[in-house]
């Protein structure tokens, strides 16, 4: 007998308990995403290089035209909480374990078997489709955008995965919950390179995370020195958050901290090594020479003399990128030294 769309959306919510997904939330395929504010960001060219975001706005904006049957957008978090190992150079929490794409996507993909049992017509995202998730997921109910744009729920903070299952189920839609950021600017105050330009607002070309991440080329000069010991991504704007307070650490082994070589050692890495040491991390689809780029970057501005003898190996790289990078950071370094 098929369920009444109560008692299916009560068992998506168990199954999804037990796979430890929480929250739990569905938003109406219909709704508002802040699509022109979207659209002005774009046409600011504030995405930078990430052209793919620019694709195709009109479907971005509106899931139904990614699942023309969808009637609902189910939005799910999991929690990745976890303190940074104490070394050289920070990851951001998100990545340092194993790539959270494949974890989330698996457990989602077991939410569709449940969802296909009762007639439902069904497509899985986790930040692989056109869809404005930090939009959706608070008109899903999952939380509120932050000023620093992403999303803050009540009681894990701002350390959640989101994935998201369009359906052609009528489940029963929840409300949005109201934005409970205040007068507070603290993740505002913090940015180092100064990327939240107002409250909501983010200049993802001036961002740590893009700049370490998603940017191909060399990092401006300009930004070198506030990039600091952030070698992939930054989570200061996070950490600052008073909301962030009560997080738990995440159940989710997979995403336990990998232990990694020194950064003066990184920089012998050749291209076979570094897909072994970064193999099922998402640090991978960096590649070589934006990885070793962000180290080198980190060594000019926390390094020592005992670094500068892998640097100018690195400075002799084929790859201009790393060369580039390395010289910097041997400009730095010795001029440190020299101040001294």
């Amino acid at each position: 007998m098929q369920k009444s769309p109560r008692q299916c959306r009560e068992e998506v919510e168990r199954r999804a308990a037990e796979l430890g997904l929480a929250p739990v939330g569905v938003a109406p395929v219909d709704g508002d995403v802040r699509a022109g504010e979207f659209r002005r960001w774009l046409m600011e060219g504030q995405h930078g290089d990430m052209a793919w975001m620019a694709r195709d706005p009109e479907r971005r904006t509106s899931p139904a035209r990614v699942l023309p049957e969808a009637r609902r957008v189910l939005a799910f978090g999991l929690n990745y909480y976890q303190p940074e190992p104490e070394r050289r150079g920070r990851i951001a929490k998100y990545a340092l374990g194993k790539d959270y794409h494949k974890v989330l996507l698996k457990k989602l993909k077991r939410i569709c078997e449940l969802l296909r049992e009762e007639g439902g017509v069904n497509r899985p995202y986790v930040d692989t489709g056109p869809l404005l998730e930090k939009p959706i997921a608070a008109l899903a109910g999952l939380g509120w955008q932050g000023k620093n744009t992403m999303l803050l729920n009540g009681e894990d903070g701002q350390w959640l995965f989101l994935g998201f299952i369009l359906t052609s189920l009528p489940l029963p839609a929840d409300e949005p919950v109201r934005d409970r950021c205040g007068s507070c600017t603290r993740c505002i105050d913090v940015c180092p390179t100064r990327a939240i330009t107002a409250p909501y607002q983010l200049d993802a070309r001036k961002c740590i995370s893009y700049l370490t991440i998603e940017h191909k080329g060399p990092i401006p000069p300009a930004y070198r020195r506030l990039i600091g010991d952030h070698l992939y991504g930054c989570d200061d704007c996070l950490d600052v958050c008073p909301w962030n307070k009560w997080a738990r650490r995440t159940r989710e082994a997979a995403f336990s901290p990998r232990l990694y070589p020194d950064l003066r050692d990184m920089l012998a890495l050749d291209e076979e090594a570094f897909h072994a040491t970064f193999a099922g991390s998402p640090i991978r689809r960096l590649k070589r020479a934006r990885w070793l780029r962000n180290v080198c970057v980190v060594l000019g501005n926390v390094g020592t003399a005992e670094d500068l003898p892998a640097l100018r190996t690195a400075a002799g790289d084929p790859d201009p990128l790393i060369a580039e990078h390395a010289a910097w950071a041997i400009g730095e370094i010795t001029a440190r030294a020299a101040a001294r």
